[in-house]
């Protein structure tokens, strides 16, 4: 079951701008091998070229140029519901996609209640799969594509849906997979599961293969290199003093001198943002919002309104260890004068990654919840009075 792409490359059309080419390769001279039996793990941020290299060893985009030579029948999860048709039921769905896979009636029956048991979708396998929540889709989906026996399974960000046991579930399950001699492609934002899954692992850069090696060090690359360039902006260009505000730099920095690179769930960091401000005896506020790699606000933390004179002022946000998922973030920066006149905003200004720490237990899955606070419990023991 060698999977292999030569070469392989595929061309989107871009705006064309003066002066620049009119198209944008997404991928271009990639090529490796996998064998039987391991779990390739592929690294690189969004727009790197990961989706569509998965497209094209599931047969769903022609390559432009190169070959790819699969041996096996391969089974794909690239995002919810790939593969079905809404208006069929789930039952309908599982024996489509094994018809699609090759498989004969008999088969599918052999595995199916192996499937919906997996799903946990038992009262729902026969309604129509466009009533099912997205949780449910991506469940039943995945038992599809798991459980049918192919030699290839190509999975792209399915701990993204679905909940801690269902994460767990799936894990498990691939690991199982490859140790039956099947190979898998897995594409995951969650670093620590890529790391503790995978046997191997790719690194992908504005279409090229840059790396290729243990899990551990191709994600200790992408994490460095991403983290020099995210960490730190500087406005250039001279101060221009009829804008009301001109921002300087805005810088992430660690409270005790830690790696940037390596931030964890249970680091503090701060935040630090210098501007200009022309208008003397502005009452100002900034506004620190935080989003993750989906888009969602996780908060928007407002300074106190103070009146500051003119001049450059330095404003700071601590962000303390505990409180943060794993995840992806980039920060968008506002400054308001009298509560209510925006003076700036500019989103993206920085990125930055927070990792997780090892977990006993063995599971890797990512951690429930856009934060996770470490609130204070208390205990309370009431003895039972056996007289």
């Amino acid at each position: 079951i060698l999977t292999s792409v030569v070469s392989s490359a595929s061309r989107h059309q871009a705006h064309q701008q003066a002066g620049e080419p009119k198209s944008l390769w997404a991928l271009k001279d990639v090529s490796f091998d996998v064998n039987p039996g391991e779990i390739l793990g592929i690294i690189g941020r969004n727009g790197a070229g990961r989706s569509t290299l998965l497209k094209i060893l599931s047969r769903i985009t022609k390559p432009t140029t190169g070959k790819i030579e699969l041996k096996g029948r391969v089974g794909s999860l690239l995002e919810v519901g790939t593969g079905f048709n809404p208006e069929l039921t789930g039952r309908e769905n599982v024996y489509l996609n094994g018809a699609i896979l090759g498989m004969r009636r008999k088969e599918i029956s052999q595995k199916f209640d192996e499937i919906v048991q997996f799903a946990e979708v038992e009262r729902f396998i026969d309604s129509p799969v466009k009533y099912y929540s997205s949780g449910m889709y991506m469940r039943l989906a995945f038992g599809v594509a798991a459980h049918l026996d192919p030699e290839i399974l190509v999975v792209d960000e399915v701990l993204a849906v679905g909940d801690y046991s269902f994460q767990k579930k799936c894990l498990g399950k691939m690991s199982n997979v490859a140790k039956q001699g099947r190979t898998i492609l897995f594409v995951s934002h969650n670093l620590l599961a890529l790391r503790s899954l995978c046997t191997r692992a790719v690194l992908i850069e504005q279409g090229a293969l840059v790396m290729s090696g243990s899990p551990g060090d191709v994600v200790s690359r992408y994490v460095q290199s991403n983290a020099l360039a995210s960490h730190k902006k500087i406005w250039t260009g001279t101060l221009d003093t009829t804008c009301q505000i001109t921002p300087i730099s805005i810088e992430l920095s660690t409270i005790q001198n830690g790696n940037l690179s390596q931030l964890t769930v249970d680091d503090s960091f701060q935040i630090l943002f210098e501007y200009s401000n022309s208008i003397p005896d502005s009452v100002l506020q900034v506004s620190l919002v935080l989003y993750n790699l989906e888009g969602v606000c996780i908060f928007n933390c407002r300074s106190t309104p103070k009146m500051f004179p003119a001049g450059i002022i330095q404003q700071g946000c601590t962000i303390p260890g505990g409180f943060l998922n794993d995840d992806t973030y980039t920060v968008r920066i506002v400054v308001v004068r009298d509560t209510n006149n925006g003076l700036f905003d500019e989103s993206n200004v920085l990125t930055f990654e927070v990792h997780d720490t090892e977990r006993p237990g063995g599971w890797f899955g990512k951690w429930m919840g856009v934060t996770r606070p470490s609130f204070v419990w208390t205990d309370f023991v009431h003895h039972h009075d056996n007289s």
